[in-house]
């Protein structure tokens, strides 16, 4: 039976929580949707990685996990509130193994993304991320490999090339191969964070496609989500640093203060039983951004063990108790 999701999932007009390593974990993919996000990326996760897994239904958490066989790690975790708007992102450089990864996670979620953007040295070394851009042939065997025998929409995340021709050259071949949208990070591979998005670039792309694109890069306050969409044409926009430095982000009502998000973010890490690797992880980039952590604060996270020791914290105890004799109960 095909599955009534690929008819559900729209991509034009919608605010997009990004694809962020050890961050876009359940938490604040809650989080960025509670606030206002209407699709949510995980973290890219490699195939490989996700072909050791077996599916588990966790009923202490009531959460579906993707576990590495003999061991507990979770590799991913998701729950029915986020079904019709999470977005699995896969590292890949095979369209069979590809398809296979994809097929053990795709009655969990809304649709799967393909990361050809990614430029740290682990993805490029193992052919995918940014390595793919400069191999079409291998990009449309794997869109097309997924697009042909999945029910849900297939899409990726692709960097801009050397010149604005090439990147438009390369989006419509991706085009070709069926995909449900594209969203467009406005920087080339060699370029670092600090520097400016090339949002005109990414316009060259709208311009030339009749998918949608997600553009993505500086977005970091809710009014830059209008800025991008006026300079790029696009009506969807993807948020990264913006959205994890302060969730809220995606309201229109306004940013909250980042002490509210970042205590809401510590509730949902505790009770979806988030690890607590990714957890720390995300609440130091919260901090670096706003603070330093040098101060208390950092220290004390970069110290705790587990959430009880964040809960202590943050004065969550009594919340990080109720979930804990709820799930005693339960």
């Amino acid at each position: 039976m095909v599955s009534t999701t690929a008819e559900t999932m729209e991509y034009e007009n919608k605010l997009v929580l990004a694809p962020m390593v050890r961050v876009g974990t359940l938490p604040l993919r809650l989080l960025a949707a509670q606030y206002g996000a209407d699709i949510t990326y995980g973290e890219e996760i490699i195939d490989h990685k996700l072909l050791k897994c077996e599916r588990k239904i966790n009923e202490i958490v009531d959460s579906t996990d993707f576990v590495e066989k003999g061991t507990d790690n979770v590799v991913f975790r998701t729950c029915k509130e986020e079904k019709g708007r999470v977005v699995f992102q896969m590292g890949t450089s095979d369209a069979v193994r590809a398809l296979r990864a994809a097929k053990i996670v795709c009655n969990d979620v809304a649709a799967v993304d393909i990361n050809m953007g990614c430029p740290k040295s682990f993805s490029l070394s193992g052919g995918m991320g940014a390595a793919l851009l400069s191999k079409p042939e291998l990009i449309h065997d794997i869109l097309t490999t997924l697009k042909r025998n999945l029910d849900i929409p297939v899409t990726c995340k692709i960097r801009l090339l050397k010149s604005s021709n090439d990147t438009v050259e390369l989006a419509r071949r991706i085009e070709k191969t069926g995909v449900s949208a594209l969203a467009v990070h406005g920087r080339k591979v060699p370029d670092r964070p600090r520097d400016p998005a090339k949002w005109h670039e990414i316009a060259d792309v709208v311009a030339s496609l009749s998918i949608p694109v997600i553009a993505n890069g500086d977005v970091f306050e809710y009014d830059d989500i209008q800025r991008i969409k006026v300079a790029t044409g696009a009506s969807s926009v993807m948020v990264a640093r913006g959205a994890l430095w302060n969730a809220s982000i995606f309201s229109p009502e306004g940013k909250l203060p980042w002490e509210e998000v970042k205590r809401e973010y510590i509730r949902k890490s505790i009770l979806w039983d988030n690890d607590i690797k990714s957890t720390k992880h995300t609440l130091k980039e919260m901090i670096m951004h706003y603070s330093c952590l040098e101060f208390p604060e950092g220290k004390a996270v970069i110290k705790s063990e587990n959430l009880g020791y964040l809960a202590r914290l943050y004065e969550e105890e009594e919340y990080y108790e109720f979930v804990r004799r709820t799930r005693r109960i339960l």
